[in-house]
């Protein structure tokens, strides 16, 4: 009896001991351990609870295991738990500006932009959580006085308006006072990341980045590019990172929920897209479930579903002797979208903005587009409007040229300051105008011709209807909302009038080719063609003066990809009537709403090279025949003028940017 009773005492005991270790393990695992671990997601309510009461630390559940003190009382960073990889770092970096940023100063009374070193020595600025399909946040922002000097209240644009909760106020020259205090409560955030993943925390200071002075008449920045190559990443590492993030479809990404519903040729594509798959992507791209409804209806919202009905409806009859119908899809359906276009656009250009990386774009260099685009326009008198409520479009005058000569950080690898200074804009104008707000930015748009602008403007700019150089179908461009800008290389006034070439028969080269060894086609089509045949003339560099005169004397000029899809060299073959032979894989060509390319270029995907003369040489002499006079019969819409001239380069960008606002709208 007494023994049987000591047993139990002594099982009781045990179990005592086994209870106290387990519930220690507990508490250790809760305060301690890395989040994430399935004991510790018991507790995620009472974790979330507790990161409310803490105004200011952020939790990332996605495997961080010690962290790091700021210097700011009671902030906090995550040190990862894994191995350090580039790839990590630019995602990271995402994560924290959208919650906590440095703002930029304007008003310097000399010549240079100080980049604020660190998070820690930075005002900070609230701003609205990113939310995507697999991240989720949610926050509080303290009040603060709408008694702001320079901000317009909503009421004096819209008296009738709705009220929106207003976005974070931010000055002109974009610092918040230093007597306001701002806090903000975050709950945990979910970022799923595969097992492969790796994360890197950068943590290197931005040095001041001396600005220089450019007048609109001088010769304008050097160009990062040269004659006939692209912009190389900040390391090839770096261009690797990008292509991966967009194309891995992790759903570790940020980005905003907009009332736009998501299609299917609005993801990131998979495989080779042909240009036939690409037309039919995007008529389907007009489909009502990628049409926006504005918070409240506009005048210029009506007129712009009446240029829809017309354009739908519009006859087939229409005709300009000016527009050979075989280059087009419709030519009648472009003629009429673009005689309303002439009739009722109005676009209202934001003043607001830091030169130069604002209102002063280069207009020399490989990246000339984006500067010409914003020089024409400014100087039209038919397109513009100084009454933001009559504007149909608003744009947002920005080079991304001087954006990355200005404020990228050399050997960061990281866009992080990039994006964080074009949101610091954003936020300004949100803060100003209630147009923004309207739409969530699907009537605005950029005219961007960088490499980098596609990652620059991933995340704040979704919704914006962007006109790109880098139109790559794997770095997110959208159908339907997006158009492809023409990459021109523009040396001198003397380049916008080289134009033609050598008669047909004249042509005594079957392809040419000659740039600089950038990214990974290029290198391949020299090592299966340069000096393997007299009539292909595949070179690495060549002098200006001898590119000319090749490409003048050839019949198919090779238009190679570099580091990224876009090429100069689909511009400068159609100005010197060479058919254009695009070998870069997912590229969107430029009008390719309006132009049917096939009936004036030739696309060979980047697999193919080992047959390209093959290929060329297959193509009957009728048929080349044809695609020489068409591309001659395409060459106006591929033209600068000093002043611009109807159907010309500058009114086509415009034309894309209308027909995709239009038909964005919902009926």
């Amino acid at each position: 009896m007494g023994s049987d009773f000591l047993c139990r005492a002594e099982t009781r005991r045990v179990l005592w001991v086994m209870g106290g270790v387990f519930a220690f393990s507990l508490l250790v695992q809760y305060f301690e351990l890395p989040y994430g671990n399935f004991i510790g997601s018991l507790f995620s309510g009472l974790n979330s609870n507790r990161m409310n009461n803490n105004n200011t630390q952020i939790n990332f559940t996605a495997g961080f295991d010690t962290k790091i003190k700021s210097g700011k009382p009671g902030v906090e960073l995550l040190k990862p738990n894994r191995t350090l990889a580039p790839e990590g770092a630019k995602e990271f970096g995402n994560i924290l500006k959208g919650h906590v940023v440095p703002m930029l100063e304007e008003n310097n009374k000399d010549d240079t932009v100080p980049l604020a070193a660190n998070v820690e020595s930075a005002p900070m600025i609230p701003l609205a959580p990113q939310i995507d399909d697999n991240l989720t946040a949610s926050s509080n922002l303290a009040t603060r006085s709408d008694e702001v000097a320079g901000i317009v209240p909503l009421a004096s644009y819209f008296p009738s308006a709705p009220m929106i909760p207003p976005t974070p106020q931010v000055y002109d020259n974009l610092t918040a006072p230093s007597s306001s205090t701002t806090t903000r409560n975050v709950s945990a955030i979910t970022v799923p990341l595969n097992s492969n993943d790796t994360i890197q925390l950068m943590n290197s200071p931005a040095p001041a980045v001396s600005l220089r002075h450019v007048d609109d008449n001088s010769t304008v920045l050097s160009s990062s590019r040269n004659a006939y190559g692209a912009t190389p990443a900040p390391t090839e590492a770096t261009g690797q990172l990008r292509n991966s993030l967009a194309s891995s479809g992790n759903g570790y990404t940020m980005t905003k929920k907009t009332p736009v519903a998501k299609k299917e040729s609005d993801k990131l594509v998979k495989g080779v897209v042909s240009i036939s798959e690409m037309t039919n992507m995007l008529l389907q791209s007009h489909q009502s479930n990628l049409l926006t409804n504005p918070m409240w209806s506009s005048a210029g919202d009506e007129e712009l579903l009446s240029a829809k009905s017309q354009i739908e409806i519009g006859a087939n009859s229409i005709s300009d002797l000016g527009l050979y119908a075989p280059v087009y899809h419709n030519v009648s359906r472009f003629k009429r979208s673009y005689e309303l276009m002439e009739q009722n656009l109005k676009v209202y250009i934001y003043k607001e903005g830091k030169r130069p990386v604002f209102h002063q774009p280069p207009l020399k260099g490989i990246y000339a587009s984006e500067g010409w685009f914003m020089k024409q326009l400014k100087a039209s008198q038919q397109f513009l409007t100084n009454d933001p409520n009559k504007a149909h479009l608003f744009y947002v005058p920005f080079s991304s040229q001087i954006l990355e000569q200005v404020v990228y950080v050399p050997g960061s690898h990281s866009f992080t300051n990039l994006k964080a200074y074009l949101k610091n804009y954003l936020d300004l104008i949100k803060g100003r105008y209630p147009f923004w707000n309207r739409t969530q930015g699907a009537d605005h748009f950029l005219v961007a011709c960088h490499d980098w602008a596609p990652e620059e403007t991933r995340y704040e700019m979704a919704n914006c209807i962007k006109s790109l150089c880098n139109a790559d179908l794997k770095e997110g461009f959208k159908f339907g909302k997006d158009a492809s800008l023409p990459e021109t290389y523009i040396v001198s006034a003397d380049t916008l009038r080289s134009l033609g070439g050598k008669r047909p028969s004249q042509r005594k080269f079957l392809a040419f080719f000659a740039g600089s060894m950038h990214g990974y086609v290029r290198p391949i089509l020299l090592k299966h063609w340069q000096n393997k045949d007299p009539i292909m003339k595949i070179f690495g560099k060549m002098h200006n003066s001898d590119y000319i005169r090749h490409m003048k004397s050839s019949k198919y000029c090779i238009c190679a990809r570099g580091h990224e899809v876009n090429s100069p060299r689909v511009v400068e073959a159609i100005s010197y009537e060479c058919v254009p032979v695009i070998i870069s894989d997912n590229f969107v060509p430029p009008f390719l709403e309006t132009l049917n390319w096939e009936s004036f270029a030739v696309f060979v995907q980047e697999e193919d090279i080992p047959n390209l003369k093959s290929i060329l040489e297959s193509i009957p002499l009728r048929r080349y025949l044809k695609l020489y006079n068409n591309v001659k019969k395409v060459q106006q819409h591929f033209l600068w003028h000093p002043e611009s001239e109807k159907y010309d380069t500058f009114h086509m960008i415009l034309h894309s940017i209308w027909y995709n606002r239009v038909f964005q709208i919902a009926s």
